[in-house]
């Protein structure tokens, strides 16, 4: 067995009983990554000489006996939306393509807290705008499972990175689906929990009410290590919820007998891939076995959940993106001849298509005499879709579904189609508008590439989430399956 699938408990064994330093798992991650990405090309930047100085640190710990980490000495990759302190945040960006920021993330403090070693940064969609990957100004991230496909996005290096046993767990960034989808794609576990549980101070904003900071790992009882790690109010953050942190490691107890599961049929339905649904059916019949009972359920408004989402999401880029002029962010154009000319330069050249596309919608739909026909329209649709999940979840503990539509495409098979590429996260933009919890699990597999589970709980219930997909894990095989690299 590979040492980055080891559980998190036997990892830890190995280091107190001397069998293992820390030291050993950074040259494991470095080693991994040298034979690996050249093909997958999962990360943006490496910081080999900051996590071997951690590294050593960690290990006199070791040795003193000292106070051990939830996450101790266990090898991280950031993706590069999330600021940290004296490594280049870039955003996959050429805007930012020096930012070299001065202080850490919250959740990148509450890494180093938990005592893990942040290997490098990981690739993504420019500014988190996409679905495969491909939006990245630098270079596209390829799938571990068949490097001809993508890994999904925008966390696609986050995902690719931890399903090729470059790291031991990566953080990732939710907007509309973008951990789980990747998740999804690449054969691991990726969870969203619920906006507001995960600080987002540190977070390069692109839709800030939907955007939420998640793990992703090769398995449920990672992903709960890493949650606990993580949450937590942060008054850094005004969208912060201040709620009490449960113990999301106890609550994998492998027991689901008498859950109520939720089956919307507009997940099942037209557009759904075959052999996903088949996925998806095999996985209720599994969960019926272990006790829970599943029926068919309505989200009546799920078919206007991606054309919300775009108008929400892109009007809240457009603000957000505006501060990128040259002058208070981001690389400054030569030569302008006036101000303007310089904050026109400046923004033509920084932002790829994908970002300019979005903040051009966002404008259009912000501006006068349209804010209340597509803003402030979108903003009582998602108060419907909102109000879906919640008559659901007055009778049922769970919604399950397809992560996404289909598994992985072909890079470069739906660049020319935004809309299409839109409608990949057709499964997830929905939870996102709710600021639900929802985590994707594997689930089975298409022609060779990976297919995700969704598992979607009410408002800060992860324990349930993480429970139910913690005891679907332990009866199935999909998440121990390994990319051929």
């Amino acid at each position: 067995m590979a040492l980055f699938d080891l559980r998190l408990q036997d990892v830890h064994n190995q280091l107190r009983k001397k069998e293992l330093s820390v030291g050993d798992l950074v040259d494991a991650s470095y080693s991994r990554i040298a034979a690996t990405d050249a093909s997958i090309q999962a990360f943006l930047t490496l910081d080999e000489e900051g996590a071997r100085a951690a590294a050593a640190e960690l290990d006199k710990v070791l040795v003193e006996g000292g106070e051990q980490g939830l996450l101790f000495g266990l090898p991280a990759g950031v993706k590069d939306n999330i600021v940290t302190e004296g490594l280049l945040t870039t955003c996959a960006s050429q805007f930012l393509r020096n930012y070299d920021p001065i202080y850490d993330a919250t959740v990148v403090k509450k890494l180093k807290a938990a005592q893990s070693v942040t290997i490098g940064k990981l690739n993504m969609d420019e500014f988190a705008m996409g679905g495969s990957n491909e939006n990245s100004s630098f270079y596209p991230t390829r799938n571990p499972w068949n490097t001809d496909y993508v890994p999904g996005g925008s966390s696609g290096g986050s995902a690719a990175s931890v399903a090729a046993g470059q790291v031991y767990f990566a953080l990732g960034s939710d907007t509309g689906g973008s951990i789980r989808q990747p998740a999804a794609y690449c054969g691991i576990v990726g969870l969203k929990p619920t906006y507001g549980l995960v600080s987002r101070f540190g977070l390069v904003a692109f839709a800030s009410s939907l955007d939420q900071i998640g793990p992703l790992t090769k398995n449920v009882e990672d992903s709960a290590y890493v949650l606990q790690s993580i949450a937590g109010y942060d008054a850094n953050d005004s969208t912060s919820a201040n709620v009490d942190i449960l113990d999301y490691v106890s609550a994998l107890n492998g027991d689901v007998k008498g859950l109520r599961i939720g089956v919307p049929k507009e997940y099942l339905g037209q557009g759904i891939d075959p052999k996903v649904k088949e996925a998806v059916l095999a996985a209720l019949k599994q969960f019926e076995s272990l006790g829970a009972t599943w029926e068919e359920v309505s989200l009546p408004h799920t078919e206007y959940a991606v054309a919300t989402y775009y108008l929400l999401a892109s009007s809240e880029a457009s603000s957000n993106l505006a501060r990128f002029d040259g002058v208070r962010y981001g690389v400054r154009a030569d030569n302008p001849d006036n101000l303007i000319d310089l904050y026109r330069k400046s923004r033509s050249q920084g932002f790829g298509q994908e970002v300019k596309r979005r903040i051009m919608l966002g404008t259009y739909a912000l501006s006068s005499g349209y804010y209340d026909a597509y803003y402030l329209k979108a903003q009582k649709v998602r108060t419907l879709i909102k109000q879906d999940f919640d008559n659901v979840f007055q009778n049922f503990d769970l919604i399950i579904g397809p992560t996404a539509p289909t598994p992985a495409f072909k890079i470069g098979e739906q660049v020319g189609d935004p809309l299409t590429m839109y409608l990949n996260d057709i499964c997830t933009i929905p939870v996102s508008l709710a600021g639900v919890p929802a985590i994707s699990v594997p689930c089975g597999f298409a022609d060779g590439l990976p297919i995700g589970l969704q598992i979607i709980g009410k408002a800060f219930d992860e324990r349930t989430v993480l429970r139910a997909a913690h005891a679907f894990e332990q009866h199935t095989e999909h998440h121990k399956q390994r990319p051929q690299l």
